[in-house]
């Protein structure tokens, strides 16, 4: 568990109208899903939910919400931002039990990229998967996916079933095997043989205006 309470209260009003209203307030309105209770309009202190957002800690772990002191264990899944103050609009929370399963995005972070042959020659990472979705208990949701680039070269791909995950985590996606990331070459490179090629192209029109020499 990341640690996160967050206070709440439940919302009288809602519609565009309400939302507006909780935002006056200094609040945030959101949607608490899940369970035998089904949807219930809440509202949170945006100075808390700001706090936790920025701990890097919230989208995808399980954090406490307190209802005049009662408490459930939920699953921050989506967040709205303000295009332009990023300040939260809008919050939605799912209900969990501490031992139940669950699915979340675990985001992917790669190491020693110094040891890569491939980018030690100017080679590129490109990642295709930011995250991998991966089915696991809601008490042991993991951090991150680390990936190890020792050794990789030019031409190099990295698939998910390559990939050392979290004890106790499954990939949601079974049916095929996602590629995460490869290493490519440089641009450069790729652009000489072209740049060789073209003279010798221009070779023959040359040849046929003014005539071949002896």
């Amino acid at each position: 568990m990341a640690g996160i309470v967050l206070t709440v209260d439940v919302r009288e009003k809602t519609g565009t109208g309400g939302a507006r209203a909780t935002r006056r307030l200094e609040q945030v309105p959101g949607i608490l899903y899940g369970g035998e209770r089904g949807p219930i309009p809440i509202e949170v202190s945006k100075k808390e939910l700001v706090k936790a957002v920025r701990s890097g800690k919230f989208i995808s772990h399980m954090i406490t919400l307190d209802h005049k002191g009662e408490k459930q264990p939920v699953i921050p899944r989506a967040i709205q931002f303000h295009p332009v103050t990023d300040e939260p609009l809008h919050v939605d929370l799912y209900r969990v039990e501490e031992n139940s399963v669950i699915d979340v995005n675990v985001p992917v972070h790669f190491k020693n990229h110094a040891d890569s042959p491939g980018l030690k020659r100017g080679g590129v990472l490109n990642v295709v998967e930011h995250t991998i979705r991966l089915k696991v208990k809601a008490v042991a949701i993991p951090e991150e996916v680390v990936i190890d680039l020792t050794g990789l070269d030019v031409g190099a791909v990295i698939h998910l079933s390559a990939l050392t995950l979290p004890a106790g985590a499954t990939p949601v996606v079974k049916d095929r095997d996602l590629t995460i990331a490869s290493i490519g070459g440089r641009m450069a490179e790729a652009a000489e043989p072209a740049a060789e090629a073209a003279p010798a192209a221009a070779a023959p029109a040359a040849d046929a205006k003014g005539g071949k020499k002896d």
